[in-house]
């Protein structure tokens, strides 16, 4: 592909907004996501007519919310941004919402957006005054990793490269780029004259300092059974290898975060089970048992540490490997509490580990591979009324034997309830805790895949109020024909709120029956499968039978495998699980 130091004039007009879509289109971005609007007209336009519609091509979205959450579904497949445009300060604020959830997952993408001319004689009268906005990157400066307001085209091309870089530049991140109007619509004689994009690689993940990787080493040479908390990673099949055969060589135990995306085998007889925030049972027996802990960029490792390690309490020496303090900011507590660990390695867990295994390889013995366990799933059987177990168990039993990439699960579902042996097995939850994410999320997935030639099937597991709230974002799976099954375990009520009115109520001992009140989604209850069949999509009458789960789930997965966007509403008990599916340990 040529760079835009190649790039040569068509005989006509060159405008602003041509340059910034050549500055696109050398950066590869297969597609790019927007709710359109007049604020970046220009750029549209250079989009379709100057680029052609293609690398990128557009993806309509109903709301910028979801542009940004099908953005952050494919990074979280890639590992790489994409591109998405949003409306000036209306679409910047609609879509704050999915910005923040990007950037507590830490997901890379590049967000172009727009302002009316900030030259107040070129505005046009009542809406550009209104569409103008100073400062306009200053709505979501506390989570980004950077915003620009370039004053020129040739401006907005480095704008372009440096945000790409610093987005894919781990801690990944969004970048927010607003264009004025006026830029956009610049007549230019010619290209501006640049250096090849070749020259802007993102930079590669640093090393571990020597002292730091020296001090590690000496702690898990010692070592007879460390524990591993197995936090961020990427979808790199190398560094998930990586990390297994350094807890094979250090005859480890190990746990992973049920928000997080997969990064250590459920099946794998080192694993000890999935937790959350709360570390109990098994999970916590293993870590008070052990000699040493590795940390590898675990969620709010500090509030971890200090659960496990009341401050006066013996522990092991604790080896924190993470750069994600490098974006810690002050607006919001993303971070958590601060880690009081022994040695400290400032890079990402791959870097990390491949590290210490080239040293401890010469240091221990050999250790073979250990083969992955089975598990035993018992079909819940009778008829009547759902529990979200029986849904768990039921989805478990009929998709043990197909390949999937499940990008979401509901709260209350659980602990290790699916079977994840492969990095792109389980895709966490939306980072920010927004609701409403999971539909966009879902979409992005399933773009990802395609774009990689996986052949995984994308499995959304959402609670109804987060399709609800999200809705409209599956229209794009039938514009963009992906085959996706998303799941609905309908309860019909905010169940998470509700569960904390019934223990508000418990503790201050008033009536817990009225904690429905403001919670449910009924009078009437909406028809989630016919909102479905309206966007598009298959979906047929709700499950409320158990006797009927399983054919309703084997069918559902056959329509994907035939190639259908597809929604299946299973009407469950409004409850939360507080066990495991089983004991893995």
């Amino acid at each position: 592909m040529d760079d835009l130091s190649t790039a040569k004039p068509t005989g006509e007009t060159i405008y602003g907004s041509d340059v910034i879509a050549d500055a696109l289109r050398e950066q590869g971005f297969p597609y790019i996501c927007l709710n359109p609007g007049a604020s970046y007209r220009g750029l549209h336009d250079s989009l379709v007519n100057y680029l052609g519609n293609t690398v990128p091509e557009i993806i309509t979205c109903m709301h910028e919310e979801h542009a940004v959450g099908i953005a952050q579904g494919y990074a979280k497949v890639t590992d790489r941004a994409l591109a998405v445009a949003v409306h000036s300060n209306v679409g910047l604020m609609h879509a704050s919402m999915g910005i923040f959830n990007a950037w507590c997952d830490r997901t890379p993408m590049l967000i172009m957006g727009a302002t009316g001319p900030v030259d107040a004689a070129q505005r046009r009268p009542w809406i550009e005054w209104i569409h103008t906005t100073l400062d306009q990157g200053g709505l979501v400066r506390d989570y980004t990793k950077w915003d620009d307001q370039p004053a020129s085209p040739e401006a907005a091309v480095e704008s372009v490269r440096r945000g790409v870089m610093l987005a894919n530049t781990r801690p990944g991140g969004p970048v927010y780029i607003n264009l004025d109007v006026s830029v956009q619509e610049a007549e230019l004689a010619a290209p501006p004259a640049l250096n090849p994009i070749s020259l802007y690689d993102t930079p590669e993940d640093t090393e571990p300092p020597t002292a730091a990787l020296a001090r590690a080493v000496e702690i898990l040479s010692k070592a007879t059974r460390p524990f591993f908390f197995c936090g961020r990673a990427s979808r790199s099949l190398q560094g998930w290898n990586d990390k297994i055969r350094l807890v094979e060589l250090l005859g480890g135990r190990a746990t992973a975060h049920m928000k997080l995306a997969a990064s250590f085998p459920t099946t794998h007889p080192a694993f000890v089970g999935e937790t959350g925030w709360r570390l109990k049972g098994p999970v916590l027996a293993a870590i008070h048992d052990a000699d040493a802990i590795i940390m590898l960029d675990w969620l709010d490792a500090g509030n971890a540490i200090n659960l496990a390690f009341p401050a006066g309490k013996k522990r092991p020496p604790i080896i924190n490997i993470s750069n994600d303090f490098h974006i810690h900011r002050g607006w919001n507590a993303d971070y958590g509490g601060l880690p009081a660990v022994d040695v400290n390695i400032p890079t990402v867990p791959e870097t990390g580990v491949r590290a210490l295994l080239e040293k401890l390889n010469t240091l221990l013995p050999e250790r073979p591979a250990q083969a992955l366990r089975t598990w035993q799933i018992d079909q819940p059987e009778g008829q009547g009324e759902i529990g979200l177990m029986d849904l768990a168990r039921t989805f478990a039993h009929v998709s043990n034997t197909r390949d999937l990439c499940i990008t979401s699960r509901p709260l209350g579902w659980p602990a290790n309830g699916n079977v994840i042996e492969h990095p792109l097995d389980f895709l966490g939850h939306t980072g920010g805790g927004g609701l409403g994410a999971g539909t966009s999320i879902a979409v992005g997935v399933a773009l990802g895949l395609r774009q990689i030639g996986s052949s995984k099937t994308t499995v959304a597991i959402l609670g109804d109020g987060d399709y609800t709230m999200g809705l409209t974002a599956i229209w794009n799976a039938a514009t963009l024909k992906l085959p996706i099954l998303f799941v609905v375990a309908n309860n019909h009520s905010y169940y998470n709120d509700e569960d904390h009115q019934i223990k508000v109520a418990h503790k201050r001992k008033r009536p817990a029956e009225n904690a429905p009140i403001g919670q449910r989604m009924q009078s009437p209850e909406p028809d989630l499968a016919a909102l479905a069949r309206g966007l598009g999509l298959e979906s047929p009458a709700p499950v409320t039978d158990l006797a009927k789960l399983k054919g309703a789930l084997e069918t559902a997965f056959a329509r994907v495998a035939e190639g259908a966007a597809y929604v299946l509403d299973i009407r469950v008990r409004a409850e939360y699980i507080g066990e495991a599916m089983h004991d893995v340990s």
